[in-house]
């Protein structure tokens, strides 16, 4: 299979570039900029691509590359900070833009020199997203001018005979009208990719590695009945059958009536299904704890503890089996990229773990990619197209302290808001919405007297990968329904918010 090295920078839309190559039928993986040179060969790519960045290349402590990286042979796009970079380290000058009016941020009219391969097909002028306060002063020596905005000269660069090649701007966002067709156009006329990433090729891969992997051992998968965790279940049950051993925690934070439901569902499966109901001791150790990485933390730690005593209740279980997916792994940090937050099956896991390995078979795969290979394994579209639920349950959508009063208020609130969203036919439409319990009391007028009580907060993005998302735009008749019904219904109650953030800045969930 081949496979394309993306040098991360730290820039915010990293991650979507990796979406981008993926949607276009190529393999990839994000990797720190400092990856050594000789992990680089061994990985042995048809293409790198260096991301955007917050630094400046000019500065001492700018973040590099090993000046090998240009000699592997290998085409090279540069974006944005990554542009800079590459015109940097090979003879040009970058510099901080002089003057506001040499800085550019959001949409920008460019226009392209078609002869350059980046830009095949392209047409001669359409908008890029820019967003940069530092410029080429000079390119470096064999690289020619390929597109140019009304403020920046130097909006791509080329090196054709090597196969190096430096843009500006951000194709991977969709704001750049044409920046597809200009991935494909590397991925494809510069790379020379196959095309050769599917999810039938992913799951003939996995199953065989997961074969390879386990033997005639045992694995113990934590089965939360989201996406994720039923994709994992399906696809190691067909690699291993019944030396898997699926285990459900009801660790007292999940939505109204879903513990119930999860087993109606999976206990009539060939899953070796158990349920432990561990309420208590989830909300124990949860008590008095208010950070949102603690959170994370006590769950992740929980959830392995009480893997590991059904581990020794079964008995001769190896393996711990994860539906940890690619999102997780990044916002989690990875190298000297930032922790946005440490999702309890990565970043929250305990440094001790009782079992000889942990197999996370979709740790590469995006959400969309995790729902293809969940078809491809023949699971239920109603299964496969169910709303994301976080493993930390309601932990993550209770601002502050956890109590079990706080718990049940926002599981009523939270199934009026699922309720209506359902019957208003929006309940597909969206991916992803749900109430949270704000840490906020505020005063109110209920029943002609003075109230003191909490604010609900509702959530609904449209989404395609969950790196990105962008706020419903749910109608003001649903929201006043829903409003008046918690209010109404949901005592301690007595204020509905609606949140039209979009990611960034925010994420999907609160904590």
């Amino acid at each position: 299979m081949q496979k394309v090295l993306i040098l991360d920078f730290g820039g915010q839309y990293n991650q979507l570039i990796a979406r981008r190559v993926r949607e276009l039928n190529v393999y990839c993986e994000v990797h720190p900029h400092d990856m050594p040179l000789e992990e680089i060969r061994r990985f042995d790519p048809i293409g790198l691509i260096f991301t955007g960045g917050p630094g400046s290349v000019y500065l001492p402590d700018a973040p590099k590359v090993d000046p090998g990286v240009f000699a592997l042979g290998v085409p090279i796009l540069g974006i944005c900070y990554g542009c800079q970079l590459m015109a940097q380290m090979l003879g040009g000058r970058v510099t901080a833009a002089q003057d506001d009016s040499a800085r550019e941020y959001g949409k920008t009219p460019t226009v392209f020199d078609e002869s350059c391969a980046l830009f095949t097909g392209i047409g001669g002028e359409s908008v890029t997203w820019m967003s940069h306060g530092d410029y080429m002063a000079a390119i470096p020596t064999g690289f020619v001018l390929a597109a140019h905005s009304a403020a920046c000269p130097t909006a791509a660069i080329c090196d054709a005979a090597r196969g190096f090649y430096g843009v500006q701007f951000h194709p991977e966002v969709d704001h750049t009208e044409r920046g597809r067709d200009m991935l494909r156009n590397f991925l494809y006329g510069i790379c020379r990719a196959a095309g050769d990433w599917t999810m039938a090729d992913y799951k003939t891969q996995a199953i065989e590695a997961i074969r390879a992997k386990v033997g005639n051992g045992r694995a113990l998968l934590a089965l939360s009945g989201g996406v994720d965790s039923s994709v994992a279940a399906a696809l190691m049950s067909e690699a291993i059958g019944e030396g898997l051993v699926c285990v459900f925690v009801d660790h007292g934070l999940m939505r109204k009536n879903e513990g119930d439901e999860v087993e109606a569902v999976f206990s009539k499966r060939a899953l070796n299904f158990r349920r432990v109901n561990a309420e208590d001791r989830f909300l124990s150790r949860l008590a008095g704890i208010e950070e949102p990485e603690k959170k994370r933390k006590i769950i992740g730690e929980e959830f392995v503890r009480v893997f590991e005593e059904v581990a020794h209740e079964v008995g001769a279980v190896d393996f711990l089996v994860q539906g940890t997916i690619y999102p997780d792994v990044i916002e989690s940090g990875k190298g000297e990229a930032a922790v946005i937050k440490s999702h309890h099956n990565v970043g929250g896991l305990p440094d001790c773990v009782d079992f000889r390995e942990i197999i996370e078979p979709l740790r590469m795969l995006f959400k969309d990619e995790v729902r293809q290979l969940g078809r491809e394994l023949g699971l239920p579209e109603a299964l496969i197209s169910r709303q994301p639920f976080p493993g930390p349950g309601l932990a993550i959508r209770v601002i502050g302290e956890i109590t079990k009063e706080k718990l049940d208020l926002l599981r009523e609130a939270d199934a009026i808001f699922r309720e209506e969203m359902a019957r208003a036919g929006l309940d597909r439409t969206a991916n992803q919405y749900f109430a949270a319990l704000t840490n906020m009391r505020s005063v109110g007028v209920m029943g002609d007297g003075r109230s003191y009580d909490y604010a609900v907060a509702l959530r609904s993005v449209q989404t395609g990968d969950f790196m990105t998302a962008d706020f419903s735009r749910l109608p003001w008749e649903l929201l006043d329904r829903v409003s008046v019904r918690i209010v109404n219904e949901v005592r301690g109650v007595n204020r509905v918010l609606y949140d039209v953030t979009s990611k960034p800045p925010a994420t999907v969930e609160y904590e």
